[in-house]
């Protein structure tokens, strides 16, 4: 495996009074575990707030304080790590930010941008070689090496984000976090940096780990799919396998909600009911329960784990695994 994520948590202290003692905590992630094979697309996906960009920003250790294992092909443990140890992992794990605007300095030329990385760890010989490596990757993402000169507030967001996927290309990385990589970009200009991305993947034999709350777009780039709610990961499984089968009322949602291009198909709408419970106090037993509309009474006082129903299928759900489960009595 080239990433290996083992019982990931992030907690945010929730500090308060005069002297800032600390009175709870912000259970952003809590113990979430994947794998991301070489050449593999994960897809992250659920509701904003449910955790998804605190897990890829924990992997590159832009977040500390996070606990658990991570390990990126033979590496020790990246959590342990010295920020000085890191740093040699750091060119093999990149990120592309969500937004296109905020993500590259505006003071910076756009050749600037893109030979920084390269001067810091030593790529190429000289500034005119590192110069030539970043017109290589601007030709790479669909841009001009006259592009080099520009600054930022001369590109369109389209453009911006295509910079962004240069720049995360200059170190020649294996892993690549997409945290909403297209969710501020026009539709039609998501439909080129998704099927951009799928190229260089096929060329470079990339791995991603997708980050997105819009379901078609993870359809349509991941190989395998991975449902997140409230810092939990209830369901992963094969992207064909959990959109035609899906087994987490949650996700069964979430299908149901996501708009389909065609006015002539109906479907069964899931519509849940009351709001997503605060992370700072997570309900007992499934965190799911208060909005699940098929919970009993396992779901109140059981913490469901995740669990794999099928080769390949895993669901956190007592209507899966509990042999009191009105789904399996039917």
């Amino acid at each position: 495996m080239l990433l290996q994520v083992s019982n990931l948590r992030m907690h945010f202290p929730i500090r308060s009074g005069v002297f800032s003692r600390v009175s709870g905590y912000v259970r952003a992630v809590d113990g979430v575990s994947f794998e991301i094979a070489p050449g593999e697309t994960l897809g992250l996906a659920g509701e904003s707030g449910c955790g998804k960009t605190t897990v890829g920003r924990s992997i590159l250790r832009l977040l500390d304080g996070a606990e658990g294992e991570i390990i990126f092909r033979d590496s020790p443990n990246l959590l342990s790590l010295s920020q000085n140890q890191m740093r040699r992992y750091r060119r093999d794990i990149q990120i592309i930010f969500q937004d296109p605007f905020s993500s590259l300095n505006p003071r910076l030329t756009i050749a600037s941008t893109l030979i920084e990385p390269m001067t810091i760890f030593k790529i190429g010989q000289s500034r005119r070689e590192r110069r030539e490596l970043a017109a290589e990757r601007l030709r790479e993402v669909g841009l001009r090496p006259d592009h080099l000169d520009r600054y930022p507030h001369e590109f369109s967001g389209g453009e911006r984000q295509r910079i962004g996927i240069a720049r995360a290309l200059t170190l020649e990385p294996s892993l690549i976090v997409c945290d909403e990589a297209v969710s501020a970009l026009d539709v039609s200009v998501q439909a080129q940096v998704i099927n951009l991305l799928m190229e260089l993947q096929a060329a470079r034999g990339l791995s991603y780990l997708f980050i997105s709350h819009a379901l078609s777009v993870v359809e349509h780039i991941s190989h395998r799919v991975a449902i997140m709610y409230l810092g939990k990961l209830v369901e992963v499984a094969g992207k064909e396998e959990l959109y035609q089968s899906p087994l987490h009322p949650y996700t069964e949602a979430l299908l149901a909600a996501a708009p389909i291009p065609d006015p002539a198909i109906r479907r069964e709408r899931h519509l849940l009911e009351g709001d997503v419970p605060s992370p700072i106090n997570p309900p007992p037993g499934c965190s799911f329960h208060p909005r699940c509309p098929s919970c009993f009474s396992p779901c109140r006082s059981i913490e469901p784990q995740l669990t794999e129903v099928r080769p390949g299928h895993w669901v956190a759900c007592h209507l899966e695994t509990h042999p009191d489960s009105p789904r399996k009595a039917r």
